[in-house]
């Protein structure tokens, strides 16, 4: 079922999704299933797979010689997504990013995707590679995310790469998308973050899920904007709960997000981690159930590869 389809069926009734990333190079996927397995009683509609392109790291070695190695230190993503699918009967939603990959290598990872029954996807840009300062496509590959979903419809209407291709199959993805309720780190402003979405909707995203927040009024903002700017697409919010001391320093660093100061004083109050990990399930109980009386049609929970803190904000919410 795609995930526009299964919010209209619940007439209302908020959903409950989360995602997941891949564990790293050498580790079981058990480590997987331990997170999800706690959370199958709040009957999760999608769960969420995460996509880590390439990283580069220099290596010194003992004769003074430096290596450059390209390395993909969560690799997995589609392998996760069809065990999911098949383990629990749950629908997945595979990232599928813009670097890293031409056309034709995007086009077979589609295909693959299609052949295991996965029919939705969230389609990102990617980071850019570590020391560079912006974004930059692979060759033949995609600059834009825009440029990703055409490529993506145009495989939903049967149109491959190759043209000489005869009585090609269609496919038959949803496509969601990324919104940044405190815009993108590369936008100038909101305003041009709100258009540069809309061509992401335009182009033929189905769905929207929004970064992190913790100020619900920034989400209302956003969705307000987004429909004065003609978007109608859903929009769900993303929520992470605080778990460490340290998030208040590295989560708006990593994520260009704020912190409502109410929450910094509560969370520096805190004597260690535990107490800390407390103060996030509670905000972020409150933030679900605010949310969910005001229309959100769906709560999407970012796990980090733990499920321990989800578990008790969906026992209270759900």
């Amino acid at each position: 079922m795609h995930v526009v389809e299964a919010i209209e069926k619940a007439k209302g009734s908020p959903l409950f999704t989360f995602e997941i990333l891949p564990p790293e190079k050498g580790m079981d996927i058990q480590s997987i299933y331990d997170t999800i397995d706690p959370l199958i009683e709040f009957d999760p509609k999608f769960i969420e797979v995460t996509y880590h392109r390439e990283e580069v790291e220099f290596r010194e070695h003992a004769d003074g010689r430096i290596e450059r190695k390209v390395l993909r230190k969560r690799p997995g993503t589609v392998g996760i997504s069809a065990a999911i699918k098949f383990k629990y009967g749950i629908e997945v939603i595979p990232h599928i990013i813009c670097g890293g990959f031409n056309v034709e290598e995007t086009e077979n990872g589609l295909i693959d995707l299609h052949f295991l029954g996965i029919n939705n996807l969230l389609a990102i840009r990617g980071d850019n590679l570590p020391g560079e300062k912006f974004f930059r496509a692979t060759r033949g590959g995609h600059q834009y995310v825009s440029q990703l979903i055409s490529q993506i419809r145009e495989l939903n209407n049967g149109i491959y790469q190759d043209e000489e291709l005869k009585n090609t199959a269609p496919t038959n993805f949803a496509v969601g998308v990324a919104g940044y309720p405190e815009k993108h780190v590369e936008s100038p402003n909101i305003q041009a973050d709100i258009k540069y979405l809309k061509e992401k909707v335009d182009a033929g995203a189905d769905y929207i899920v929004t970064q992190m927040f913790f100020d619900n009024s920034m989400y209302f903002d956003f969705v307000d904007r987004c429909r004065k700017a003609g978007i109608t697409a859903p929009i769900i919010p993303g929520l992470k709960p605080i778990s460490t001391k340290n998030q208040l320093l590295t989560l708006p660093r990593t994520f260009n997000i704020s912190i409502p100061e109410i929450l910094q004083i509560e969370i520096e109050k805190c004597e260690d981690n535990k107490e800390a990990r407390q103060v996030g399930v509670e905000w972020a109980i409150m933030q679900s159930k605010e949310l969910i009386s005001k229309g959100a049609p769906v709560m999407h929970y970012f796990t980090m590869g733990k499920s321990d803190n989800i578990w008790k904000i969906a026992k209270a919410v759900f």
